[in-house]
């Protein structure tokens, strides 16, 4: 049992060593590439799940924030580091010992192993208590390491450590070769010839020279030589390898399962924060969100896709933030606006903001304040499949039914283009229908849609539009704004659907005409005039 854990303030929490699938949503919002960026060195450690899991309480998610901040310092991140970096070579050593098949190897293996835990060991102790630490958990640890690195169980182990690495250190043999016979005998002092023989060559040394030495590989078993040798140095010193014996099967687990654990558990700060360290030096902001439990009063200032940003952090290309504010009885957000300008991407940051803040993680954006979730529902277009045997339209009906069936006022709704299957009436009737439940389940929900009357629907919808550059409509700039829908993008929206296009009529017209140039058909000028005017 742990005494302290670095995830739930409760290190006795069921939900430490609980297996959890990857919700939902995951692949919807991109969440499950930045899992993959977080994770990707480090699955020997399987923490995994405890991405998947959000937090049930304001309080929980503090806990991890605290740690966080402290973990967000320079210097003690490098120490950390350090220590944790000690630890799992250590631990890797540890888990070689099955491949080395002679006995004396093996036992000197693991007293290195165990000289490198007690060094690890107090270098933490030592980190943590110079350190200022603000975190309940850090602080925990401290008191927790301080008070074991002066207990009787590790200083025996440090003592009996230390003894052994002393006397095998002061044995001395020697090899003596003949044919194909190999001796070994205590060292008695025999003269050594090697810097005689220096000296004596060293006058015929005429600068640099190639080396002929053969280079042996190394590796961390024994051939049958050294092993017999090794075998035979043994019987010289009977009492100290019978010592070593001992001191292996006293000592077998001496790995103490809160510090074991420390290591494992604070990989879930590190490795967010290497994943984010890059796009903090590009000049991104990141900050700790507040966290409410029954006011819904939320916003977000200057926030973005993470997943996006990661993925062009190393081009020239620019992130562009956004903002969004639900104030009062407002609880949905309504996004219109022109294809390609930036409204899935906006939902999808929305949706990585709530998750990563509701597992106690730094999320994009300069001042953030975020209502903690029970569930998130998504829903992003899906392509057809002739294993559910159900059209598209029939197919979108039945998931939005079953996740209003398991919504709370409590859950979050991300609706990305619903209903695109269907007539625009038919979409508008069913859209309605959907919004009006989730107005009434008095749920937070984001929208993004074509049909302009969703937005102005409800005075608890916020209306907001992705924008252009009013110098040329055809350049996003991928700001999304709070105001009214224009009700230009449904306009070309339509168009697009119907190929009524200005291009679209051109080269319809060229290909009646024979592939005659559109600029001859003078007598199709009004035609393409419409069209144009539907762009």
């Amino acid at each position: 049992m742990i005494a302290v854990s670095m995830l739930f303030e409760n290190p006795e929490d069921t939900r430490r060593a609980s297996a959890f699938d990857m919700p939902e949503y995951f692949v919807d919002l991109n969440l499950d590439q930045i899992l993959e960026g977080i994770n990707g060195g480090l699955s020997e450690y399987g923490l995994q799940h405890i991405f998947y899991q959000h937090l049930s309480n304001a309080r929980e998610v503090q806990f991890r924030q605290a740690i966080m901040r402290d973990m967000e310092k320079p210097d003690f991140l490098a120490k950390i580091k350090a220590f944790s970096s000690r630890f799992r070579s250590m631990r890797r050593s540890l888990a070689s010992l099955e491949k080395l098949y002679n006995l004396h190897h093996r036992q000197g293996w693991f007293l290195e192993a165990v000289a490198a835990y007690c060094e690890s060991v107090e270098s933490l102790a030592g980190t943590l208590r110079d350190a200022e630490l603000g975190s309940v958990g850090l602080r925990s640890l401290r008191d927790y390491l301080i008070a074991y690195a002066s207990s009787e169980s590790f200083l025996t182990l440090k003592s009996e450590m230390e003894g052994l690495m002393q006397s095998l250190g002061e044995i001395h043999y020697s090899i003596i070769i003949k044919n194909l016979t190999v001796r070994v005998k205590k060292f008695e002092n025999e003269i050594d010839y090697s810097a005689d023989i220096d000296d004596t060559f060293s006058r015929f040394r005429q600068g640099a020279t190639k080396s002929y030495l053969l280079k042996i590989p190394s590796s961390i078993g024994l051939n049958h030589v050294e092993a017999q040798i090794l075998d035979c140095v043994a019987k010289l010193y009977p009492e100290i390898f019978a010592s070593l014996d001992e001191f292996c099967k006293a000592h077998a687990s001496f790995i103490d399962e809160t510090i074991d654990t420390f290591e494992r558990e604070i990989q879930f700060y590190i490795s967010y924060l290497d994943y984010i360290g890059p796009l903090r030096r590009a000049g991104l902001s990141f900050c700790h969100p507040e966290i409410a439990e029954s006011d819904k009063n939320t916003y977000a200032q200057g926030f973005f896709d993470l997943a996006l940003a990661k993925k062009v952090s190393m081009t020239s290309t620019r992130v562009v933030p956004n903002d969004f504010s639900l104030q009062g009885k407002e609880r949905m957000i309504v996004i219109t606006g022109p294809n390609q300008g930036g409204k899935t991407t906006f939902v999808r940051a929305f949706g990585q903001l709530h998750h990563l803040a509701a597992i106690g993680l730094p999320v994009p954006g300069t001042g953030v304040r975020l209502f903690l979730y029970d569930a998130i529902f998504t829903h992003f277009e899906r392509e057809e499949t002739i294993k559910s045997q159900r059209g598209k339209l029939h197919d979108e009906i039945i998931r939005i039914h079953n996740s209003l069936e398991r919504a709370t006022p409590s859950s979050i709704f991300i609706l990305n283009e619903i209903f695109t299957s269907t007539t625009v009436k038919d979409s508008l009737f069913l859209s309605r229908k959907v919004l009006e439940k989730i107005l009434a389940l008095d749920a937070i929900a984001v929208c993004v849609t074509f049909l302009d009357e969703l937005a102005s629907m409800d005075d608890r919808i916020v209306s907001m539009v992705s924008c252009v550059d009013p110098q040329d409509p055809s350049i996003r700039t991928f700001k999304v704004e709070r105001r009214l829908a224009d009700g230009l993008a449904y306009a070309r929206s339509i168009a697009e659907k119907y190929h009524l296009t200005y291009e679209s009529l051109k080269n319809r017209f060229a290909r009646a005409q024979g592939g005659r140039n559109p600029r001859e058909m003078r007598g199709n000028d009004s035609m393409a005039r419409f069209g144009e005017a539907l762009s």
